[in-house]
């Protein structure tokens, strides 16, 4: 591997200018590609085969004039007043007419008409029914239902907008900029100079700009949820940098030490690099196992990120190498480049001053003190991850949208004039062969639900045209996300199969099923917390024979792979903490507290286990190095450390950074998603991999690399450390001194 590596970074090298060529042809091709075939991206969360989703189905095929997305507009009287007045009256019925002369609106429906006004007689909502799905109305059209009510509002009432038509994807903006700046500082400082940092950052964001065109080229015939773009650029642009960080680092090593530009630069690649396609490979399999679970939103989110990795991969190993051709010793800080004398052996000389960096010291306190270490730092993570035996998980609401949004406001006036429950109203699909049994069962379903401790009320059933489908919509008493509306859900679904009614019972008269909000954050929690342990096995599994391929050691991959469960636990619970709990959630800006997104501790787990494994190879892949050459265990852990603190510090900061952009933004989901990403990088950066992982591998000692004797006949040797690279050059050079010395003697 560091061979066929070092061949493709000289020859990016040397043929710069073709390559730099090929990368912006292609970058502006497929930026041409996403501008003329970009998609829209879903909103939606469904999972096929479960009792919501198929329920949902029905729905669709039973009553097409309501298969598209709804809106609520929600109508509050000035403290005090009625909207049952003439003047209240004449106020709703202005909204509701010029809610139905929307585009692409099927119908408004008067709450006069359809009860759906407070008891007091202060607020009133108004159903709006558009033609198409959430993800089809357009944005012409959510800005004119946006508009509706003006003169309501001119008048003093109080006009608000919601629904599932108010769905839309996260925008990303001035916010994340902050976190590349941050990135772009955290470079200057780590290289010293402005040439280095910039080119890299230059690097990192060509890989991103044609991961992310490409990705939008193909969302016309694949559907995106709106969240998979978001977290493509949020990992796209991170490893981007990163790995583009690791391969300059190491070349400007190589400079220092005496190689010319064009070989240090093919070195670089040729053993950092290695390690970057390692890494990146971890990265891209723990995303793409997410399509084990057979989630297609999941699918399509994990493929995506798969994707843009593999992208800033193949920048990193064949642009970066070029990028350095042009910059030249420019790379370096202008006092070393001043400073620096022409080495002509090809071999690196030892470089007393940097073993007095601190990541030198660093290591050798760990070593002296490693015991303690690892005490301290596994009780240290096992009490932050404590929270995380209360986390809980539903689907997003309105109720936790940004205080002063549309929806938001909607949500809290639905809740003062009606209730929680009227946020999250479920609702109950009965079918059957004939009308008469629908209409025999939807009333036996009715007088039992009805009782069922926790449900507010039971609206009548309304049939389809055939007579032989019926919804019947159910309003708990407690809001979308609260525990008491999940419970209901179980017990509406036992009585039910109590019934003999439930979904895939042929013996019964007719089929009931349950679907709405709730119910489908139940049934897309159940799904993944079934496949989560399938992911875990796969993914783990193949992580550990990937890296027992790379470092030729059993103890490595298994630490590393303990070394990641402590850094999920810990993340977990300061998530929970934060967002659940709701512990200092002003200073990442959240206004409401609640449960994690469904997805999320999978697709965390995914992703962080990429990244661990990351700094895990980068770490111990020069520990490795400095092993085979001749260091004892404990001096190699050492060298290992003292030369990749400083970069992998920059990395995980940066890292951090550019996810912790992601937290400024409004959306919670995506909130959430950058806090406890870059939460979990550090934590797996400072104090897994530079701290407890150092301190275990002084402890193994010689252990530490043993492999057993057939797996080391078996395994292949894939030369990461690139000491195959290093006896070949070395020949190489021998077999040139020996035919010069040759031509001398002739002469």
């Amino acid at each position: 591997m560091a061979t066929l590596l070092y061949r493709l970074g000289r020859t990016a090298f040397r043929k710069r200018h073709l390559v730099v060529a090929i990368w912006l042809i292609a970058l502006v091709a497929l930026g041409s590609a996403a501008l003329a075939l970009r998609g829209p991206t879903a909103s939606n969360f469904s999972i096929p085969g479960t009792e919501s989703q198929e329920a949902l189905d029905l729905l669709q095929e039973q009553f097409p004039q309501a298969s598209g997305a709804s809106g609520t507009i929600v109508i509050a009287a000035p403290e005090g007043e009625q909207l049952t007045t003439a003047e209240g009256q004449s106020a709703v019925l202005a909204v509701v007419v010029e809610a139905n002369e929307l585009p692409g609106v099927v119908g408004a429906l008067d709450p006069f008409q359809t009860g759906s006004v407070s008891q007091d007689g202060r607020y009133a909502l108004v159903t709006v029914q558009f033609a198409e799905q959430g993800d089809e109305v357009t944005a012409e059209q959510r800005e004119a239902y946006e508009a509706v009510g003006a003169p309501a509002r001119d008048a003093g009432y109080q006009v608000a907008h919601g629904g599932e038509v108010m769905n839309t994807e996260p925008h990303v903006g001035s916010q994340e900029a902050i976190g590349v700046a941050i990135a772009l500082v955290v470079l200057i400082v780590t290289f010293g100079s402005l040439v280095a940092a910039g080119m890299t950052m230059l690097n990192a964001l060509i890989g991103v700009g044609a991961g992310m065109a490409g990705l939008f080229a193909l969302s016309s015939v694949v559907s995106l949820t709106s969240t998979a773009p978001v977290l493509a650029l949020m990992l796209g642009l991170a490893v981007g940098i990163d790995y583009s960080l690791f391969i300059t680092s190491r070349h400007r090593q190589n400079l220092l030490e005496g190689f010319e530009p064009e070989e240090a630069a093919a070195r670089a690649v040729g053993t950092a690099g290695s390690a970057v396609v390692f890494a990146g490979v971890t990265v891209v399999i723990a995303l793409a196992g997410l399509s084990i679970v057979g989630i297609p939103f999941l699918t399509v989110m994990g493929l995506a990120a798969a994707g843009t990795v593999s992208v800033a991969v193949l920048v990193a190993i064949t642009l970066q190498p070029a990028l350095l051709g042009y910059a030249g010793r420019r790379v370096l800080p202008r006092g070393k480049r001043a400073a620096q004398q022409t080495v002509e052996s090809a071999e690196p000389a030892t470089n007393g001053v940097e073993k007095e960096s601190f990541g030198f010291r660093w290591a050798r306190l760990l070593v002296k003190l490693r015991i303690p270490v690892i005490l301290v730092g596994v009780v240290g993570l096992g009490a932050l991850a404590v929270p995380a035996a209360d986390m809980r998980i539903a689907l997003p609401d309105a109720s936790t949208a940004p205080v002063g949004s549309s929806e938001r406001t909607a949500a809290d006036l639905t809740t003062a004039g009606f209730g929680p429950g009227f946020n999250g109203r479920l609702l109950m699909v009965v079918s059957a062969d004939s009308a008469e049994d629908t209409t025999a069962a939807a009333a036996q379903v009715t007088g039992v639900v009805q009782g069922v401790d926790g449900v507010l009320v039971v609206t009548p059933p309304q049939p389809s045209q055939d007579g032989r489908t019926a919804i019947l919509a159910v309003v708990p008493s407690t809001g979308p996300t609260d525990v008491e509306t999940e419970d209901l859900v179980e017990r509406i679904r036992s009585e039910i199969a109590v019934l003999g009614l439930a979904p895939g019972n042929d013996d019964g008269p007719a089929e009931v099923s349950l679907t709405g909000a709730t119910a489908v954050g139940i049934d897309v929690s159940d799904k993944l917390s079934d496949a989560l342990p399938i992911y875990l096995l796969l993914v783990v599994g193949l992580s550990i024979l990937l890296l027992m391929l790379v470092f030729r050691s059993i103890l490595v991959p298994v630490k590393a792979a303990a070394g990641f469960l402590l850094t999920v636990g810990a993340t977990f619970g300061i998530t929970v903490a934060v967002f659940q709990w709701g512990w200092l959630s002003g200073l990442v800006g959240l206004d409401s507290a609640g449960p994690l997104v469904s997805f999320l501790p999978i697709l965390l787990i995914g992703i962080l286990f990429g990244l661990a494994m990351d700094y895990e190879v980068f770490l111990v892949s020069r520990m490795r190095e400095d092993f085979v050459h001749g260091d004892t265990a404990t001096q190699a852990t050492i060298n290992g450390m003292g030369h990749g603190a400083r970069v992998v510090t920059a990395a995980a900061l940066i890292m951090s950074a550019v996810f912790g952009g992601f937290v400024l933004l409004d959306d919670p989901v995506i909130k959430s998603m950058g806090f406890a990403l870059a939460i979990g990088v550090l934590i797996d950066a400072f104090v897994v991999r530079m701290t407890i992982v150092s301190a275990v591998m002084s402890l193994l000692g010689d252990a530490g690399w043993w492999l057993p004797s057939f797996l080391r006949r078996v395994l292949p040797n894939v030369d990461i450390e690139g000491e195959q690279l290093r006896l070949r050059l070395a020949a190489e050079r021998d077999a040139q001194l020996v035919s010069a010395g040759a031509g001398a003697g002739r002469s």
